[in-house]
Order: C-alpha cells, then structure tokens, then sequence
C-alpha cells in the first residue's frame, strides 16, 4: 500500500494529513487513523489506489453534488456539461428556472443531460444576519440554571427559575437576554449523565427542567394527590437549602413520579387539541425519540447493546416494540408537550419584560454516541470515532468528548436536515443561540475509538452548507447566533461567520497582545459576545487568587511545576490589575485578594469600554461564588456541573433571596453598577 496514494484518498474526502498544532508546527497524521477515519467515512482503504479509482468514477457520473447551497439573491453555482437543462421544484410547488429570486428554504433541484437525469436537495439561505441583537448594545446574565435553586424548585434550577431570573433581571436591572447553559434531553431513568454538554438527544429538551406546580394539570389534582406530589419535593428543597453538591438522580427520581401521576389526569378538551396539534407538528421524530426512552428503560441507554433487532430505528420490529408499548412512548411524547409550554412561556415573560432578546440557549457540540439521537440519525453520523480537540496551550493532553461526529457526505445528502431539525429544537423558543465549538461547522477532530486525542485529524465540512444551515434556522425564527470560537481556528474561519453576521465569543482572559501584556477595551472585535471568562474557567474570585491552579495541581493535571504555574497566574493577575488601573476603573489601593468585588465591578467596566456588541455577565461572578462548574480533563475526579451557586463564603445562594434580600441585592448591583448604570451601554 502507497502512503502517497492513501493520502491522497484521505485528501479527496476531506481528512487532513497534516495540521498546524498550537505552537505553529507542522504535524504529519499517523497512517493508522487516516485509515481509521476512512473507514468510518465508508470507505474501504486496505487499497488506496482501487478506492480512488472508485472515487474518481463516481465523480464523474455526478453531475450535482451532494447538496447545492447558494445564498439569497444569487444564482445557484452549477458548473455541468453543455447542453445541461435544468429547474427547481419549489418547496411551496410549482417550478422554476435555477435563478437568483429564488425564495429561503429548502427546494429539489433537477439536472438533465442527454439520457441521464439527476436531481439533489437545493438550500436557498440567509447572505448574513443582522449582526447586532438589536438597535443598541445589550447586556445579559450567563447562568447554569441546573445551580440556580430557589424556594420553590426540587432542589435544582428549572424554567420557571429561568423565568423569573430573566424577569428580575429585565426588570429591575435593564438586562436584555439571559443565557443558559444546553436544556437538552437527559437519560429517561436514573442516574443521569451530570454534563450538559453530554446529552442523548439534542432534537428534544430535558424534563429534568419541569416545575411541576407549573402544569395546568396541576390545579386539577386532588388534595391527596397534591399532597402526595409535595412529599416528593419537600426533601429535595431542604437540601436546596444547603451548598452540598447537586443531586440529579434525587431530583429526576422524584419528578417522574409526580409527571406519571399527572400524565393520568383528564384534560380539558383545548389542552388536547393543543397536544394534538403538538403531536401533529412534531410527527415521526417525537415518535422515534420517545420509542428510544421506552426502550431504553428496559434495554439501557446505550442503543448499541441492544438486541440486534432494535438497533435500527426504521426496523419493523422497532414499530411493533413501539405499538407493544405505547402508553411509554406517549408519556415521552407528554413530557416534550410539557417543556415546550414551558419553554415558550420563559421566553414569552423575558420579552414581555423588556428583554431585547430574551432566553439565549447554548447548543452543544454533540451527543452520546449510543443515545436517542446517534439512534435517530444513524444514518448522518459517523461510526467508530468521537470528537474532540487536537492539545493545545490549555489542554496540552488534548481533549476527547466521546461523541460521534456528523457524517460529512451523507448529512449533505440529506440536505442537513438532522442538524436543522436539531436547530429548530434550539431555536424555537429563543431570542438567541450560542453555539458551542462553532468551528466545528468547518472541520471538527476526529479520533479513532480508543486512541488518544493526539492521534486524531481534522475532518472537512461544506461549510457553505453547515453555516447556511444554522442561518436559516436563526433567520425563522428571528435570533442572534454567537459561536464560541475560542481556541485553534483559522483566521479565515472568523473572518467568514463576521461575514455572515455571526458573533464571536471574546474571553478577557484571553484577550492580549503578542507581548503578553492585555489589551486595550479598543482593540477587541465588535461583533462578539464580550465575557470575563467561561463555563470552564474559574470565577474572577477563583482566579485572582490563583486556586485554580492549586486545584489543578490537587487533579494532577498540571505538565509543570505548580510554582511555576503560580508565578505565571500571579503575574496576568498584576497586569490586568495595572491596566484596570491605568483606565482609571479600578482604585490602586485596592488589593485584590481581600477585596475581589472591586475587581468584579473594574471588569465589567472594562467589557462596557469595548465595542462588544453583547456583553455576559456570569452570576457566579455577581454573587461571588468562588467553585468551578467544570474542570476540563476531569470527569470523576471533580464534581463537575453539581455545584450550587454560592457566596463567597460558601453560603447558598437562592434566587428569591437573590431578588428580595438587600444584602445579596447590594452586592449584585455593586457588581452590575458599570452596566445598569444609565447610557453605559450606548454606541
């Protein structure tokens, strides 16, 4: 076997040979995974030069490609023989010539030439978004709503904490948009996976997010079962009460039981043609998705250790196993009726409350590879490897995420309507989407199963198709995108979303010159969402003091000397510090150390100097709270997405106390002075 021709055959399919690695030097792949990562393609490379030859023919007999993408008001581009005919179905009906006033959407393009006819989906999409969220500059709080509790809630965050955080804020603060970390589909039965960003379905939310007392079922309870209901939730709001890490399997355990005694109670006859006409809308995806959960109550919730006849969701032994147990399928079908009133409702009060935008979901990068959606879209996603991130200069091990990527070609082929559907789930009740490992819709680091995360390779993307997906999504239903952008990404990756009306995401942390030395408010790009830090970095309190790097150190997941990590914190501490001295936002006697919540207000002030168009505030960082929510490179080692928000002292932190005690109150607003100030945020 030729290495020249196996690369060659890893060229033509989109997977890299070589990459640039974070200190700028050139890494050639190994043979073994660009052999891997073929495989998983679908393309058998035990010869390379037989199955470029295949490759090459196949091409030759196409005379469309996968998918044809154009944008709004231009022509689709079709380079094909002379004497080519061809036209456009329309997705409302009727047919057309291939030209620019196509409407957006998604249409069939017909090609014919000679005796040979073809045709392939047609994305008529977005130019660009309106890159600004609004008329004005806008500000919002970031939040993990799973460590937002309140006096009311089962012991964790759900949606009408989410609501009533968007309204305080909105209301009292002038924030306009709240965003949240993913709400996607948790496991149907204990225990629940903790990560947010590890779910088994994107297309469908987490139930895990009801309040219960919210369901108009409710009301129509006996006295009993009302009772019976708030046995359930007493012990899980005493322990709200305490900063002991989260309980997940506690919390479900306890919903379930309550959701089946409501799913039994008679509705009036509009709440079911509601739920009729959500059934209706929803249709054969809700079915297969709620197939999963039944199924995987008895089988696990790893589809691919299931009897080999319930692997393939289009089986007929799948739809006999759905019929045998239908009263499951259709409580799943409940419960997703159930979260969508209640998602409407938080994003309909935050808007009535005078957000700009509103609720901003977070989008994960991807899913468990044995869950509902690796189940549903079996046939989009790649098998035999998982995504991750290549080492660089914070994860110098790199990073596996255990999820199974989309496959390049066959989701085209489909005319990107998973990730569409996946989008619109996102969407739909939203002012604004954050996307997370936005590169991923250019390239995304595929690794082999098993094999480290310094033995992957980039894997290409028609970004045309991935980017155009996403904004038409956003175009119907009117939201902002933000793409976490953080880390390796090609220059002109940025330069292409900027294009096309996509923030970036901007860290302070991370924003400094070649010298080291932190930038000016002036020099960051307009077009990002502006934000101290992330979900996996630790709070301003955290950071000055350096306990993160003493906790690294704890972990083991240092490569040097702690102390030399600790001089290296020490000294960005002390330039941040002068330069927020040097803008006259931060008094030179103050010591941060023993008065962190001047830094907290100096920062914020900062991020409202830059040209940001949004700016995030982490309420971790407005109440103080000093405990990371995520340590990268950990996953039992550090209580990773469980901790409560606190105060600095360890104190819990609830949200009724958080609105209405003029303690904690005082202390947010002493934060948030720079932002609710009047015209601090005007252009």
């Amino acid at each position: 076997m030729s290495d020249a021709e196996l690369a060659r055959l890893a060229e033509e399919y989109g997977v890299a040979t070589t990459y640039e690695d974070w200190r700028g030097r050139s890494v050639r792949v190994p043979v073994d995974t660009l052999r891997h990562v073929l495989n998983s393609l679908g393309v058998d490379a035990s010869s390379p030069r037989a199955a470029l030859e295949e490759y090459w023919a196949r091409q030759a007999t196409r005379l469309l490609p996968p998918c044809v993408v154009t944008r709004a008001g231009r022509p689709p581009h079709l380079p094909m023989p002379d004497l080519s005919r061809c036209w456009v179905e329309q997705a409302g009906g009727g047919w057309s010539e291939p030209g620019p006033h196509l409407p957006l959407g998604r249409h069939t393009l017909h090609v014919e030439n000679g005796s040979v006819r073809q045709q392939a989906p047609l994305l008529v999409v977005p130019d660009r978004l309106d890159p600004r969220p609004g008329e004005r500059r806008v500000w919002g709080m970031m939040a993990q709503l799973y460590s937002l509790r309140s006096r009311a809630s089962w012991g964790m965050g759900d949606l009408r904490d989410l609501a009533e955080l968007a309204d305080w804020s909105a209301r009292d603060l002038g924030a306009d948009f709240t965003l949240v970390n993913p709400l996607h589909a948790t496991e149907p039965v204990s225990p629940i996976e903790p990560s947010p960003y590890f779910p088994v379905s994107r297309r469908y939310g987490g139930p895990l997010n009801i309040r219960i007392e919210d369901i108009p079922e409710y009301a129509a309870l006996q006295p009993a079962q009302r009772e019976s209901i708030q046995r359930l939730a007493r012990p899980l709001r005493e322990h709200a009460r305490t900063a002991d890490l989260l309980d997940r399997n506690a919390v479900w355990d306890a919903k379930r039981a309550a959701l089946t005694i409501l799913f039994q109670v008679p509705r009036t006859s509009e709440r079911e043609a509601e739920f009729q006409s959500f059934l209706a809308r929803e249709g054969t995806p809700l079915v297969e998705y709620a197939t999963w959960c039944a199924l995987a109550e008895e089988h696990g919730r790893d589809y691919r250790s299931w009897p080999a006849e319930l692997r393939d969701v289009s089986a007929r032994t799948v739809g006999a196993e759905a019929l045998r147990r239908w009263p499951g399928v259709e409580f799943h079908r409940w419960l997703q009726w159930i979260l969508e009133d209640q998602l409407a409702a938080a994003q309909a009060g935050a808007r009535a409350a005078g957000m700009e935008l509103g609720i901003v979901h977070d989008l994960a990068v991807g899913v468990q590879p044995g869950g509902a959606d690796a189940w549903m879209f079996a046939d989009a996603v790649a098998p035999g490897v998982s995504v991750g991130a290549p080492p660089d200069e914070f994860n110098q091990r790199g990073q596996d995420w255990g999820q199974p990527p989309w496959h390049p070609l066959r989701l085209a082929e489909q005319a990107y309507d998973p990730f569409r559907q996946v989008l619109g789930q996102v969407l739909r009740h939203a002012g604004g989407l954050r996307m997370d490992h936005i590169m991923g819709l250019f390239r995304l680091w595929w690794m082999p199963e098993g094999a480290s995360p310094d033995e992957g390779t980039y894997v290409r993307y028609d970004h045309e198709g991935m980017v155009g997906s996403l904004l038409l999504a956003a175009h119907e239903f009117g939201a902002a995108v933000v793409g976490e952008d953080l880390g390796t990404v090609e220059p002109w990756v940025r330069d292409h979303l900027s294009e096309r009306g996509v923030l970036g995401t901007s860290v302070l942390w991370f924003e400094r010159r070649g010298d080291g030395s932190p930038r000016r408010p002036e020099e960051w790009r307009p077009d990002c969402l502006a934000t101290v830090a992330t979900h996996d970095l630790p709070p301003v309190a955290s950071y000055l003091s350096a306990e993160h790097v003493e906790l690294r150190e704890h972990l083991g997941l240092l490569n040097r000397p702690a102390a030399d990590e600790r001089a290296d914190a020490e000294v960005q501490v002390a330039a941040w510090r002068d330069r927020l001295v040097e803008l006259g936002l931060l008094d030179p006697d103050v010591d941060p150390l023993s008065d962190p919540g001047s830094v907290v207000a100096a920062l914020h002030s900062y991020l409202v100097r830059t040209p940001a168009h949004m700016i995030g505030i982490s309420l971790a960082d407005v109440v103080g709270d000093r405990r990371m929510q995520n340590q990268p490179g950990t996953s039992d080692a550090y209580p990773n997405w469980r901790i409560p928000l606190t105060t600095a002292e360890g104190e819990p932190v609830l949200l009724d106390e958080l609105m209405a005690d003029p303690r904690l109150a005082e202390h947010a607003r002493r934060a948030l002075r720079p932002l609710i100030e009047p015209s601090c945020l005007e252009s």
